[in-house]
């Protein structure tokens, strides 16, 4: 996805900036937009289709079967037992993933400005690291903590609320998958606007 976004942008950016003049900027953009944005919410939509469904989908069946009563019935706190180490595990692996995002959607500008606009790849590179400040990148990676953290909750907090049976569970995962994509594109413009105001 985010080498492919990377190809798009620096396609259009291309496209847009050589009526200007200004096609060897295409680097500057495609670096700030992976960095700040795209990168970020690119790699949350999918970990949240994924992962989000999956969680949903586990504890959707563990809930349906009984099996989160009876981790209730043996003293344990399904909380402690489901819903913590999942909501741990998105916080600190989306963030990560943000991270591969960025350099294959930089890889992926790089491989369509040399191509596509002659823009020697030393160049590219060089524009995004002189735009590219560290304050914006963890502008972007500060807000992937936030959007692991939702997309782990939703997909539990849904997969605990199953019922009905298998029914139950697949239509647990599909609200699992709308609420988390939803959630994230809302907190992002929250969190973009606190963070433009610091």
């Amino acid at each position: 996805t985010a080498l492919f976004t990377g190809m798009v942008l620096a396609l259009q950016l291309g496209h847009a900036l050589e009526r200007f003049g200004a096609k060897l900027y295409v680097g500057s953009v495609v670096g700030l937009s992976l960095a700040r944005e795209l990168g970020p919410v690119l790699t949350a939509l999918m970990v949240g289709g994924r992962v989000g469904a999956g969680i949903a989908a586990e504890i959707g069946s563990m809930t349906v079967t009984e099996q989160v009563d009876a981790i209730r019935s043996l003293g344990a706190d399904p909380v402690q037992k489901l819903v913590l180490p999942r909501v741990v595990a998105g916080t600190l692996a989306l963030p990560l993933l943000a991270g591969v995002a960025n350099v294959l959607g930089t890889l992926g500008g790089l491989a369509i400005a040399s191509t596509q606009f002659q823009i020697p790849g030393h160049f590219y590179l060089q524009t995004i690291t002189r735009t590219v400040t560290v304050s914006d990148l963890l502008s972007g990676v500060s807000k992937t903590f936030v959007f692991g953290w939702i997309i782990a909750m939703v997909g539990c907090f849904v997969g605990l609320g199953a019922s009905g049976g298998t029914v139950g569970v697949g239509r647990a995962t599909t609200r699992a998958v709308v609420i988390a994509s939803i959630a994230v594109l809302i907190s992002d413009f929250f969190l973009t606007q606190a963070l433009l105001s610091l």
